[in-house]
């Protein structure tokens, strides 16, 4: 095996020991790290006689050589939801293994994962991802955490007041969304020991992502300002999802202070590695039209921020050219690339797995670029994806004239679909010609054994959820009518809304679901570990389509008697009450959860009040509870929400169901809206209901609601056989209404719709 000095061992050994220590407990004792030579991303290992030699480029590529290893030799890996440390108590014989890197940067993150998953996480939860990173293949993630601080100081320097500047911060569940310049002064003020705490926990990360050899994208400038700012500058008002904020001219010299300030002040408190991620177009059109505008902004930016850093790489998300493609057309996105240096660019195509725009740019003008895969808007719990054609995508970015530089995830959230996201990452170092197969060795590996129902239960979720074909995934269609908000003008298209979201064999779900159960009633050691994430998801993927299905009969036999069908509408309620349950036997699935994690950072009770808010709004209403353009953008299909949040609005939406059958039209529905106003309200102010009690283990709980509902599966075959025959609606359209809009318009979701 090549290596180096063996009296010399790598810089990075002892962060990469610690992580197998974390890993695997006192076996890692047995590991030993040593460099290899290479110009390329790579590494090498063998084992023999209970010890294993680990020889690499770097850290990154010997933590991937540690996991590969545990996956080929051990049949075991580290997920999102594995139980650490493994149960290994030696380590195995190989034979010499090499693998090298297809791509020189795996990279992480999206803004949005920052208030979607991980805005109240402490150490622990930043050190086990972190682990899971550099297990994946992750070089270069995304790192804002504590960047308000740096704005802090650089806005210091300008004279405005700490009340001030943390008045513009807004509130710490929506500091990425100020980060991006769609929004300031909401749902705050900071709280002060906020930028503190936040100052050590941003550099903790940041030392220990740079000692396993990442390098970490910092966030930069993007143009928004404080109001006290623009009104004695150059500057334009802009909107973002009905919030104003303000974006200076690049022509005014302030715009080129500011960016070298705020990346001054981050270099201070973070040092660097000269890549930093700035978005001044997220969703917003430029305020000047002139096709010349865009680059001008990039020329202040990348002046700015080379000011600072004469190193300076600027790495820019591509949405905007999807989200706003009228707007962008090939000539505008040209003009713009073209006034940025190619080697001062890194282009992130954030959805290149559904809409890759590197084939419409012709690979970014000769910048690099990552292509990454996103799947996943708001944190949504769905399981769903088009896992057979991911390979195939990656393959042809790869054979492209100017092929990708790296690989990502771009993700609003994590913890969801853990099989979509392996098989991205699987491909920074391996091409996955064999989907069966690769499937089949993830969960071996996942479940830390190969047990034969678990791969058929599998096979299943292939067949089904996990084979979209094509299909987009995003929140302003129609995901199902559990976290929908009530409408009686959505009842027009409830049949076309219904069918279209059955694209498989429910029976066959079914039975997958029914096998999952079936092995942790007979293996219940195996719900400690990520058995009781899949058992979940299973069990919301089935229970979503009944609701949908008891819903459409309720609409139906209420239109068809010109009055609301109590048996109808009271089964379609009973499915919120049992899906509750369900949940609320896996802690991380209950809305408690996620609100005592918020409240972990709090000191006094007005930091309780923030902290509470945040947390509590943006997974509702988002916004304010008279805006519908967010409303219910990052649904949660929670213990909490389900058999309380959600459930009383679908009541409400009973209540009111004879009024507007009797009475179609405006009244019935704004009767409804100012309902449900003060529903929204009373949960931001009171929280989610209490948890179900003599609740059951989740094998118990999966059991009882699987008997209640498996027998469903024909009905809603049923359903989507009908689709093409007339049905007896409410109020028929002549198309289906959205269900997050008002009048017939859905709301458009941040990074996605178009």
């Amino acid at each position: 095996m090549s290596s180096g000095d063996d009296d010399q061992p790598p810089p990075w050994a002892d962060t990469v020991k610690g992580l197998a220590h974390r890993v695997l407990g006192p076996v890692a004792e047995s590991i030993r790290f040593v460099t290899r030579e290479g110009a390329t991303r790579g590494y090498e290992y063998e084992a023999r006689d209970g010890a294993l030699t680990v020889a690499a480029t770097d850290g990154v590529s010997a933590s991937v050589a540690l996991h590969h290893y545990l996956r080929e030799r051990c049949e075991l890996s580290v997920g999102w939801d594995t139980v650490l440390p493994l149960r290994l108590t030696s380590l195995a014989d190989s034979p010499p293994r090499q693998g090298s890197a297809r791509v020189q940067d795996g990279y992480y993150f999206n803004f949005c994962t920052f208030s979607y998953t991980m805005p109240y996480w402490d150490w622990a939860d930043w050190e086990r991802e972190i682990d899971w990173m550099a297990l994946h293949g992750i070089t270069m993630p995304l790192a804002i955490t504590g960047h308000e601080a740096a704005l802090h100081d650089a806005y210091s320097l300008l004279g405005l007041d700490d009340h001030t500047i943390r008045g513009f911060l807004g509130g710490p569940g929506y500091l990425p969304f100020q980060f991006m310049g769609c929004l300031d002064g909401f749902a705050g003020p900071l709280p002060a020991s906020w930028i503190d705490s936040h100052r050590e926990l941003g550099a903790r990360i940041l030392d220990r992502e740079r000692a396993f050899g990442m390098t970490p994208v910092l966030p930069a400038f993007t143009g928004h300002v404080p109001y006290q700012i623009a009104s004695s500058s150059k500057a334009a008002r802009r909107d973002w999802q009905g919030f104003e904020t303000w974006v200076l001219d690049p022509a005014d010299p302030l715009y080129e202070r500011l960016s070298t300030e705020i990346a001054r002040a981050q270099i201070k408190l973070f040092g660097t590695d000269h890549l930093y991620a700035a978005d001044p177009f997220i969703e917003m059109i430029p305020v000047d039209a002139d096709p010349s505008f865009p680059g001008a902004v990039a020329t202040a930016t990348l002046t700015g921020l080379r000011a600072a850093d004469p190193e300076a790489i600027w790495l820019m998300q591509a949405w905007p050219f999807s989200y706003q493609r009228e707007f962008w057309t090939e000539d505008r996105v040209t003009a713009f690339l073209d006034a940025i240096p190619n080697d001062r660019m890194l282009v992130a195509d954030l959805w290149a797995e559904y809409d890759p725009l590197w084939e419409r740019f012709e690979e970014f003008s000769g910048k690099p670029w990552l292509w990454c895969a996103l799947l996943n808007f708001g944190g949504r719990t769905d399981p769903v994806a088009d896992l057979r054609a991911v390979p195939a995508a990656i393959d042809t970015a790869l054979a492209a004239p100017n092929p990708p530089t790296g690989l990502g995830l771009s993700m609003e959230a994590t913890r969801n679909n853990p099989v979509f996201f392996e098989l991205v990452t699987d491909q920074i170092w391996n091409r996955v010609t064999d989907l069966d197969a690769w499937l089949d060795a993830f969960v071996a590996q996942r479940y830390e054994r190969s047990a034969a129902p678990l791969r058929t239960a599998w096979r299943g979720l292939l067949n089904t959820v996990y084979d979209t074909r094509g299909l987009r995934i995003y929140p302003a269609q129609f995901n199902g009518i559990l976290t929908a908000k009530p409408s009686y003008a959505g009842m027009a298209g409830a049949r076309a809304n219904v069918t279209g979201t059955l694209w498989y064999e429910p029976a066959e779900l079914a039975a997958a679901w029914e096998r999952m159960i079936e092995v942790a009633e007979q293996d219940p050691d195996l719900l400690t570990g990520p058995l009781r994430h899949d058992l979940v998801e299973v069990g919301i993927a089935f229970m979503v389509r009944v609701a949908d299905r008891y819903y459409l009969d309720a609409v139906e036999r209420s239109a068809a008697l010109g009055a609301a069908s109590r048996p109808h509408v009271d089964r379609f309620l009973r499915v919120f009450d049992d899906l509750d349950r369900m949940l609320a036997a896996q802690p991380e699935y209950t809305f408690q959860h996620w609100e005592s994690k918020a409240l972990s950072w709090a000191g006094d009770q007005t930091e309780r009040d923030v902290l509470r808010d945040n947390a509590r709004r943006i997974i509702t209403v988002w916004g304010t509870t008279t805006s519908p353009l967010l409303d219910d953008y990052a649904g949660r299909h929670w213990s909490g929400l389900v058999g309380g949040y959600y459930r009383d609005r679908w009541e409400l939406w009973a209540r009111g169901l004879d009024s507007a059958l009797a009475t179609p039209g405006a009244g019935p529905e704004a009767d409804l809206e100012e309902r449900l106003r003060d529903r929204a309200e009373l949960f931001l102010r009171e929280g989610p209901a209490a948890p179900p009690q003599d609740l059951g283990d989740l094998a118990t709980e999966s059991r009882r609601l699987f008997t209640a509902y498996a027998d469903q599966a024909d009905s809603l075959v049923q359903t989507y056989e009908q689709a093409g025959s007339p049905a007896q609606t409410y109020e028929q359209a002549d198309s289906p209404a959205q269900p997050h809009g008002q009048s017939g318009s859905p709301a458009q979701p941040h990074e996605h719709d178009r």
